[in-house]
């Protein structure tokens, strides 16, 4: 069963009751209710939202990450789950022991992965992938050469139309806004579904940062951004050079987890789709499999 994302970007009063998530909406006086089981990711994006303790408890149990937003509406906070499965410390320890030939095997997949879905995605959108897909053919184990910003350097001058004169920039202007909320969701889902699969998201397989909580998160994301660019790519052609955040553009980024991928030939839905990354790649920790299980766009 796929989870449900929920949104909410007015003033509400979230509590519980046998169960269920009680929305009592302070606008219009309507209240709602949702089975807590159902929700995967829980957005709050409101500065009059109040949420009861009990709720939180419950969502976590339930390993539904929360986003918490700021007053500029951007993600700034995520909470979840300590515990999200029954052999948590014995895959723990399988992931703390991971040799580094086996990491730097994990990132060349992952930067591999990564590369052919740009090059994908270019060809979407009538550009040609030639560079990206030679680059790809030559990534080494750590990619020790660095051909994943070789790739990102041709994929970022040549993904968005040339009247945006585009660079990549976190705090930069749009559509940075718009890659920022999609990678935020998609940082979440995977945050999440690490957990799910007992591994611990700080502990990178490339990604290292004292003060990062996610360093895995943002290691095993990589694949999935172009499908968050390919989003991105459509609000552009929708809106031209008018890209400031609308709630148009936020219900089209908040639809990513349920939007089709394809992974080891199958359709899934992306959040689906994840969780069968993470949980191929505990097995890689453990010693069952060497492949990580990567979507193709």
């Amino acid at each position: 069963m796929i989870k449900r994302t929920l949104y909410f970007g007015n003033p509400a009063y979230l509590k519980t009751a046998n169960e269920q998530l009680v929305i009592e909406m302070h606008d219009s006086g309507e209240t709602k209710s949702t089975p807590i089981e159902d929700i995967g990711l829980l957005l709050l994006d409101h500065q009059q939202i109040t949420i009861t303790q009990s709720v939180l408890a419950k969502l976590l149990a339930n390993n539904t990450a929360v986003i918490t937003c700021d007053n500029t509406h951007h993600p700034a906070g995520m909470l979840l789950s300590l515990d999200g499965n029954t052999l948590q410390s014995q895959k723990f320890q399988a992931q703390i022991d991971a040799s580094v030939p086996l990491k730097k095997q994990l990132w060349q997949q992952t930067v591999i992965a990564k590369i052919e879905n740009q090059a994908a995605l270019l060809v979407q959108w009538q550009q040609d992938n030639k560079l990206l897909l030679h680059y790809a053919k030559e990534v080494k184990s750590g990619d020790s050469e660095n051909h994943e910003a070789k790739a990102a350097a041709h994929y970022w001058k040549h993904i968005f139309p040339d009247f945006l004169a585009f660079r990549r920039e976190r705090y930069g202007p749009p559509p940075n806004n718009l890659l920022n909320y999609g990678y935020a969701i998609l940082r979440a889902l995977v945050a999440r579904s690490l957990t799910g699969s007992g591994l611990l998201p700080t502990l990178g397989i490339h990604h290292r940062n004292q003060y990062n909580a996610y360093c895995l998160a943002d290691d095993i994301m990589e694949p999935y951004r172009p499908y968050v660019d390919g989003v991105v790519c459509q609000i552009i052609r929708g809106n031209g050079k008018f890209l400031e955040m609308t709630p148009s553009m936020k219900k089209s980024l908040l639809q990513l987890p349920t939007m089709d991928v394809c992974i080891d030939g199958q359709k899934s839905p992306l959040m689906n789709a994840v969780q069968r990354t993470t949980a191929s790649l505990a097995k890689c920790f453990e010693g069952k499999t060497r492949k990580i299980l990567y979507p193709e766009l």
